[in-house]
Order: structure tokens, then sequence, then C-alpha cells
């Protein structure tokens, strides 16, 4: 059977005192060796002691926007899919204050701090709160304290708060957990390339590898089209910088060319695309084709590197060019333009790349690293059920329509 529903309060009702939007300091005045917390201290994870500075010299230890631990606070202004992101401040051993962008909740001693917590990053409240903020800049909307007053909160009993965060903490270990596990796989497949290459950093490459110029195992290389896009799904759909993600081809946000396109430019399974022009962070990103589509092109920011076979395997020289050392050595190369850099393809085809001579020891390392990735991929895809359940659960233990007792984590 259901739980009755709980019956609403508004976020004014249960505060032990008003909400405080934080402290803006004048441009001019010196700073001392209080902390200020950055915007960035608030984001989907909670809190976290991010982007501090020092605070000015005017802030005594008895400022009002000193803040206390297990202070609920919220941010006013930021991104519409942080506007109003919540996360309980945790002491960091030495005073702190929180700036204007950023409003501060304590609530009554009938409610916890970590359930008004749950409230306010719960899906409903989320959604409410990026619709209510406002603003023309997707990258800067704020919300007022007064909506934040009006927010709806769930007039549950104490002893209940408690059940439902204890609830929704095991359901956080569990998430915790998974995390911890994958990030021991990223290392572990890490590890097993920069072991694998390892001849990538010294003088001389190991027995039974090659070293010889790129252009020697790439012949050739191919620009993209440079038409004009179109978001309408007509036409050949068009491979872009963000169609290349963890050294893998997502067909996510494809763009389509509207007119002709050379056969010769469509991609056939086994290419190797390469990003040679985005941000410092992301030039090079590479990835193989493996016929995600049907049938698709390459925007002319990517180019197509074409291998000869008898000397390389296409997914060898994805692994190498996602080598570390090898990224760095591309953005070296790389020359900086308008908010990017570009990496010129010859460029690129005079770095070195070692690797086996035997095409078959070359297959046994990619291998071995695509069996992390395929037990990776199995961690997150568990990660992401636990996290769509969690996250139903909340609406649902918040509304009443579930209670906290008949819930196992």
């Amino acid at each position: 059977m259901p739980g009755k529903a709980w019956p609403d309060l508004k976020l004014s009702e249960v505060l032990a005192e008003p909400i405080r939007n934080g402290f803006s300091p004048p441009e001019s005045q010196a700073w001392t060796g209080l902390q200020m917390l950055g915007l960035g201290c608030l984001s989907t994870d909670g809190f976290s002691p991010r982007q501090l500075k020092n605070a000015p010299e005017s802030v005594s230890a008895m400022h009002p926007a000193i803040l206390q631990d297990g202070d609920l606070l919220v941010s006013r202004a930021n991104t519409r899919t942080l506007v109003g992101m919540a996360g309980i401040y945790r002491d960091i051993g030495t005073p702190c204050i929180y700036p204007d962008l950023m409003m501060r909740v304590r609530p009554s001693a009938r409610y916890l701090v970590e359930f008004l917590e749950l409230v306010l990053r719960s899906p409903r409240t989320r959604r409410r709160l990026m619709a209510m903020a406002q603003g023309t800049s997707e990258s800067m909307v704020k919300i007022s304290g007064k909506v934040l007053r009006q927010l709806p909160i769930p007039d549950v009993p104490l002893n209940e708060q408690q059940r439902i965060v204890d609830v929704l903490n095991s359901f956080t270990e569990l998430e915790r957990g998974i995390e911890a596990s994958i990030a021991k796989f990223h290392n572990l497949r890490q590890g097993s390339l920069l072991a694998s290459m390892g001849s990538v950093a010294s003088a001389q490459p190991t027995a039974g590898w090659d070293r010889v110029p790129l252009r020697e195992i790439v012949p050739s290389v191919e620009y993209g089209i440079s038409e004009v896009l179109d978001r309408e799904a007509r036409g050949v759909p068009v491979l872009r910088m963000n169609n290349i993600q963890s050294a893998r081809i997502d067909v996510d946000e494809l763009r389509y060319c509207p007119v002709p396109v050379p056969s010769k430019l469509f991609l056939r399974c086994g290419d190797v695309l390469f990003n040679r022009t985005n941000s410092m962070e992301h030039i090079g990103k590479s990835a193989m084709w493996r016929d995600e589509l049907p049938s698709a092109t390459f925007a002319s920011y990517l180019v197509r590197l074409v291998p000869d076979l008898n000397r390389v395997t296409p997914e060898y020289l994805v692994e190498w060019l996602m080598h570390p050392l090898i990224r760095q050595r591309v953005r070296s190369i790389s020359t900086v333009a308008v908010q990017q850099v570009n990496v010129n393809p010859s460029r690129l085809r005079e770095l070195e790349i070692d690797l086996p001579v035997d095409l078959a020891e070359q297959r046994r390392i990619v291998a071995m690293l695509e069996a992390c990735d395929e037990q990776i991929g199995r961690e997150e895809e568990e990660l992401n059920k636990l996290r769509a359940l969690k996250q139903g659960l909340v609406d649902d233990l918040l509304s009443g329509r579930v209670k906290a007792s008949g819930v196992a984590a």
C-alpha cells in the first residue's frame, strides 16, 4: 500500500533565522588570512572546499557571514543547471565566510539539516529552481531569497527524517563503492598502458619494437567537410569535435550535411579520427570508427588518419595517440588560435611512434586494455542504474508515497 503523502510547509516556516546572503567585499580592500568560499564549492556532489581565497581584513571572527559547521549553503547565482544547488558546509579548520553569490539557510531544531539538503537537491526542487531562475545568459542566472523562502518543504516528523537520511545515505555509500571500483580499473588501465608502451618514454625502443615517424605507417591524412551543418536529421550525419569521447565515438548530438558528400569522405570501419582543433585540454582526442551508424562523414576540424594495416592496427594507433606522453607531445606542436589550438597534420606525422613489429602483439596490448574498458563499462552501467533508482526513491520518500521503513538499499 502506498504511504500517505506528507503535507507541505514553506521553507520560511522551518527556519531558525532568516535566509542571509553572503559577503560582497569592496574591490579596494586588503585581504587577510581568513578564508572565503568560491562559487565552485557547491556542485552536484554537494559542498567541497574548492576555490578558497583570503577574506578582506575588515572581516573579523564575529562577522555575520562567518560560517558554522553544518550550515546549509545555497547557490543564488550560477549556471542554470547549478543555480539553487545546496550543500552542507563542514568546518575546514579556519574561520570561513561565504560570498554574496550564496545564501545561508539554518533550519529550526525540528528539521535535520541533512534532510533539508536532500529536499533542496531533490529532482522536484531542482526542476522548480531552474525554472524560476532569472537571467538572459545561461552562464549566470539568479534566484532570490523570496523564491527560496516559498519552496515547499514536506512536513515530516523528525524520526522519519532521520530514517530517510539513513536510507539515502546507504545508497550514497553504494555509489561511492562503485565509483572507487571504477577509479581502480581506470588506474589499472593507465598502468597497463604505460607498462605495455614503456619504450615511448625511453631513449631506445624495446626489443621487438620499431620507432619510426608516424608518416611511415600513416601514409595519408584526409580533412573532413566544411559545409554548413543542420540540426535537423536530414542528409548525412557528420561527426564533430564533441563526438569523440574517451577514445570512443559518441553519436549523440549529431549535425547533418544537407548537400551531397563525396563518397571518399564517408567513414569506413577502422578509420581513425584525430581532433586537430579544440581547447588545449581536448586537442588530439582520437577514436576509431566502428560503424556506429550505417553511414556518416566528419567535419573539417577532424582529420582521418589512414594507417598502413600491414604495419599497425587502427586500435593500437588510437591507444598510442591517447597515451599521456603522446598527448603532451601533441600539445607541444599545437599552435594557438582564437580561443582554440590547432595541430597541423603534417607536424603530427613527424612525431615518432613506438610499436611492436608483430601485429599480434599490438592486438594483445589492445585486448588487455579493452578488457579494462569492458569492466569499467559494466561498473558505470551499474552506477547509472543505482543513481536512477536513488533519484526516483528521493521523490517517493519526500512525498510520503514510500516510507523509509519499507526500503532496503
